[in-house]
């Protein structure tokens, strides 16, 4: 997984992996969540690239937008 930059130094984010229909997003706690274009849309999926690259904003557009809708947890 690609570490999160967070400029901020504010976010529950950890680290990420961007896949052709998924991300991957480790939070701080050690959890892992599956992001897919199915689950998430995939308009909202390319917004969570973006920002995952960028280092911020991630883990807000998260609890802003997509939430609960991850396709599995994988740890």
């Amino acid at each position: 997984m690609t570490p999160y930059r967070d400029w901020d130094n504010d976010s529950g984010v950890k680290a990420y992996d961007i896949g052709q229909s998924h991300i991957d997003v480790q939070f701080k706690g050690g959890a892992v969540y599956r992001y897919t274009s199915l689950s998430a849309g995939q308009q909202n999926l390319d917004h969570m690239a973006r920002l995952a690259r960028a280092g911020n904003g991630l883990n807000n557009f998260i609890n802003r937008v997509v939430k609960k809708r991850y396709s599995a947890r994988l740890s």
